[in-house]
């Protein structure tokens, strides 16, 4: 049996991976925002490492809402990033 299709029947036959700890709701809050934080740092001129210092996270975290893991980051987290790159003084999206 070659290795591609025992790769591919092993992911048919896993459960899905979940956050327990995540709602729909949360989970489309948590998108929308991540979402706003990536356009605003591609158009900032921070660089990922100074975001994280300004905002007293670990640069894992950063890198962690970059590539969309979601579950790695609290709403609260999220916001620090938002507010940290965002200097309008725009209320912070839901």
């Amino acid at each position: 049996m070659s290795t591609a299709r025992h790769i591919a029947h092993a992911e048919l036959t896993d459960p899905p991976r979940s956050c327990p700890g995540l709602d729909v709701r949360d989970l489309e809050n948590r998108t929308r925002l991540m979402r706003i934080i990536t356009r605003l740092i591609a158009v900032s001129d921070l660089g990922s490492r100074e975001i994280a210092r300004r905002a007293g996270l670990p640069m894992q975290k950063i890198s962690d809402l970059l590539s969309g893991k979601l579950e790695h980051l609290s709403i609260d987290e999220m916001r620090l990033v938002y507010h940290t790159i965002d200097t309008s003084g725009t209320p912070t999206p839901p």
